[in-house]
């Protein structure tokens, strides 16, 4: 094998000097350290006796026992509730399928005729 003379520079940074010591760069040493460790706080802190954090609270309950309906609520006696109960039942009864659309007309069935030419000898006009 060759001998291989490789150079080594010195990458050079780019941008201001800093001072790792300024009170500014420990700050942020700081903060990306409890960032880290996920002892970091962000936003505005949550106040538990609040108003709406007790209303979400009780959302909460309410949605993990079961009553919390959302929605408008269903009028059984409306025409619509009706109308669809009674759809269900024709549905029930035709096994699932409800028939869409117009009820089709009975198809009329027409005899053939046969035509006779008409002559001076069978009663015709001439």
């Amino acid at each position: 094998m060759k001998n291989v003379n490789v150079i080594v520079e010195e990458v050079k940074v780019l941008g201001r000097k800093i001072n790792p010591n300024s009170a500014r760069q420990i700050r942020l040493a700081e903060l990306a350290a409890k960032k880290a460790n996920g002892e970091g706080k962000q936003g505005r802190p949550v106040n538990p006796s609040s108003v709406r954090q007790q209303r979400l609270a009780e959302l909460a309950d309410k949605k993990a026992n079961g009553e919390l309906k959302l929605g408008r609520p269903v009028k059984a006696d409306s025409a619509r509730q009706i109308r669809l109960a009674e759809l269900a039942a024709k549905a029930a009864a035709n096994g699932g399928a409800v028939k869409r659309g117009r009820p089709a007309k009975s198809k009329v069935e027409i005899e053939s005729i046969e035509l006779v030419e008409l002559t001076a000898a069978n009663g015709g006009i001439e």
